[in-house]
């Protein structure tokens, strides 16, 4: 059976949609999920200490993320952050599934409907109390922490792990105040 040209293009679009989303929802190559994920320990609130820019955080500052479980076992998601040329809060909703297993830190977020991006924490304080998260690639990347202030040695620590797995880490947007800089406005 010979298929139009316009079924063929229709067949090629939903092609690539379908593997946009699947891609939206992978891990960047060399990037490596935390395993023997809690997810228990993981729920709460995290306040970006850093992040690379995208349009959807563009201006926010004091950003916070909390977590909840549903219902359904599926995870809420509360974005909130303040936007200083609105004056204003922002809020987003939104829901996290695990991609594989609830023991593997893979998870796919979706804020609007259908669509889902990969949200990959690939390195996780023992106490659970800093997390870096990657999206589906290199342009996504955010340094959580249950603290709004970091140390400087954590701070090195992020910097090194980011540059070694090939994020451009000169691109940053940082959040928290640096030590240096909370001791002196205590003086």
């Amino acid at each position: 059976m010979m298929m139009s040209r316009v079924s063929r293009s229709r067949y090629a679009l939903v092609g690539i949609l379908c593997f946009g989303l699947v891609a939206c929802t992978g891990v960047p190559d060399g990037i490596e999920p935390v395993t023997a994920f809690d997810q228990g320990r993981y729920l709460g609130t995290w306040h970006e200490i850093a992040r690379l820019d995208h349009s959807f955080e563009r201006g926010l500052t004091d950003v916070t993320a909390t977590y909840d479980v549903n219902p359904d076992g599926s995870i809420s998601v509360l974005n909130r952050g303040f936007d200083a040329e609105e004056g204003e809060w922002r809020e987003a909703e939104g829901v996290a599934r695990f991609v594989k297993s609830p023991d593997v830190a893979h998870l796919k977020v979706s804020f609007f409907g259908p669509f889902y991006g990969s949200y990959v924490v690939f390195e996780l304080g023992e106490d659970y109390d800093y997390a870096f998260v990657s999206g589906f690639n290199r342009d996504y990347l955010w340094f959580l922490a249950r603290s709004p202030q970091i140390s400087d040695t954590l701070r090195a620590r992020f910097l090194e792990t980011g540059a070694e797995l090939g994020f451009d880490m000169t691109d940053l947007i940082w959040l928290d105040t640096p030590a240096e800089a909370l001791a002196k406005q205590s003086h």
